[in-house]
This record gives structure tokens, sequence and C-alpha cells, in this order.
């Protein structure tokens, strides 16, 4: 007991001789350089927890992304695949300029399963998709707002029916919608209203007893991080076409899941009269910033609310109904014999 005692007394011992025998000059040195060590830690663990969202440089956050995207037909949408750019034009302090483009190959329907209800959706088109908008933070950065307006193209090649009447005549159309829309994004919630209104022809003959039309629709959706990779939404829209007769409302639901980083996939369920319930899924891979590819890892660019500056904008499709001769006007009665 004793030695051990003896021991430490004599190490203390050692090392104050060794202290008092450095040179005066030394000593205030280090007496000066522990504090300053000692207060260099504290400043670094501070400053994240200061800053946090409110550090990050938008521009060194908000830079080009491309990837590619495919979905399974839903309501009135078809089977495709394609790629996508997201474009910054301009990125300030606390907004970012962009131009978003999409470029998607439509493929046929399900055998038997009308993507617009009677005909199918047949052979392999090319259809765009560009959206012009403008995103910004709020005061504190605690929200993101966002605004966006574009243009989309769909040519349509249509084949037989699923209803197992006969068409002769089986035509390639095309259809086109001007598009706008509003985003607010948190770290938690996130909501986004859209238009998407047909414009040119927007009724045409697909063959000797159906004619197809572009869907006016007007929704909004809510949607809710569960985690920080999985989100859920809930939407309302109003479709209306009155050479289909389509006219009301529906619901659509949405669970979205990042399998990893920058590669997410979605699942979509919606109900409406015009085409009761369907089912889609949605696979999107992005990469080249907010960590989708990126070389840096600064947990505040991976925030909600700095990825949605860079996130595809929603709602791109050209929406198609079809219907049967009887509930059109005639046009093309001569030609179709309807």
């Amino acid at each position: 007991m004793q030695r051990p005692i003896r021991l430490s007394l004599s190490l203390a011992s050692t090392a104050a001789l060794a202290l008092a025998s450095l040179p005066h000059a030394t000593r205030p040195a280090v007496a000066q350089e522990a504090p300053a060590a000692s207060a260099e830690p504290k400043a670094e663990s501070t400053e994240p927890a200061d800053l946090g969202v409110m550090g990050v440089n938008l521009r060194d956050a908000v830079k080009l992304n491309y990837g590619f995207q495919g979905a399974l037909q839903g309501a009135g949408t078809p089977n495709q695949a394609g790629i996508g750019a997201f474009i910054p034009l301009h990125v300030g302090s606390n907004s970012v300029a962009f131009v978003d483009v999409l470029v998607n190959a439509n493929f046929s329907d399900y055998s038997g399963y009308s993507s617009i209800i009677n005909t199918d959706v047949s052979g392999t088109t090319f259809s765009t998709s560009t959206r012009l908008g403008y995103r910004w933070l709020n005061s504190n950065r605690s929200w993101m707002f966002g605004v966006n307006a574009g243009y989309d193209s769909r040519p349509m090649a249509t084949g037989g029916t699923d209803t197992g009447v006969a068409v002769t005549g089986s035509q390639t159309v095309f259809f086109q919608q001007v598009a706008a829309g509003l985003e607010a994004v948190s770290n938690s919630w996130n909501f986004n209203a859209y238009a998407l209104v047909p414009v040119g022809d927007t009724e045409q003959q697909l063959n000797s007893v159906y004619q197809g039309g572009a869907l006016d629709t007007y929704g909004l959706d809510v949607g809710y991080s569960i985690t920080p990779d999985l989100r859920a939404s809930v939407g309302y829209y109003y479709q209306y076409r009155s050479q289909e007769h389509v006219n009301g409302s529906g619901i659509r639901g949405r669970l979205a899941y990042n399998l990893t980083n920058g590669l997410i996939a979605g699942v979509n369920l919606s109900y409406d009269q015009a085409f009761e319930t369907r089912f889609s899924a949605d696979l999107k891979y992005r990469f080249g910033a907010n960590g989708y590819g990126a070389l840096s890892k600064k947990k505040a660019w991976q925030t909600p609310v700095i990825q949605a500056f860079t996130e595809t904008v929603k709602h791109r499709d050209v929406r198609v109904h079809d219907a049967t001769c009887d509930f059109w006007t005639g046009n093309f009665e001569d030609q179709f014999g309807c």
C-alpha cells in the first residue's frame, strides 16, 4: 500500500521539478496555449448547432443534377421511362431560378388493361416536359417556397381495345398542355398545388369507335416525412373533359422511400369515377447534387428543405380519357363512320 503511494508522490515530484526547470519565457507560452487549445473544440462543437441550415451556402448545395425516371401506367398516364435534368439558371443567397426537363419513352399498355379506359395505347412514342421555376427560402430557412410553369407534350399511338369492340383506322395522335404549380416544403411537411390545362387539339379521334381527350386537372397534395427516408402524401384532384363526360373529383395517396442515396421508389393509389381504382409505381434516380452522388456529406445539406431546391417538379403527364362516338359531336363521322 505504501509503495504505490510513494511511487505516485515520486512521479508528481519529478513532473513538478521538470516544469520548474523550463525556461521562464516558455512557461507563459504554454499557459497561453492551453486555454486556446481547450477553447477551440468548444467553438467547433457549438458553431454547427448555432448555424445549422443557416450556414449552408446555396451556391455549393444547388447544382446540376440529372438521371433517369420510370413509371407504370396509371389513371390516364402511360408506362414510361426516360431521362431528366434539373438545371440551375441563377443561384442566389436564398433562392434559385431553374429549368427542369424530362424526355420519356411511352410504351404500350398492359394487355387487356387500357390506361385510358377503352382503347389500348400501343407502340412507342416520346413525350417531353419542361418547367421554368423559382424557389426561395423564408427568413429563418425553415420553409422553401416555389412557383413553376411549363409545357408538356404527348404523342399517343393506339391499337385495339380491351372492350371486345372491333375497331379500324387506329391513329397516332398528339396532345399537349400548359401547366403551373406552387410548392411549400418544411423538414416535416410539404404542399404541392398544380394545374394541368390542355391546349391545341384537346379532342381527337383514336379509331372508328373511340375518341380521346386530354383532361383538365387541378389538384393539391399534402405530404409528411414519416422518417428521413420515408414520405407519405394524400391528394385531392378535380378533372374535366366534357366530350368524355368526365367531370368530378378524385383522391390519390402516395408512399415514397429513399432506397439509397438518390434512388427513390414510390407507389401510388388513386380513385375517381372516370378511371375508378388505379395503382401505379415509379422509380427515380438523380445524382450530382445534395448528396445524390455529390462529394459533400454535410448534414445540413441533407435536410428536406435544402434537398427540395433540386427536386424534380411533380405532375408532368398529359392525362387522357377516351369514350365512344355516341358521346361526341360527329366532327369525324364522315372519315370514320361513327
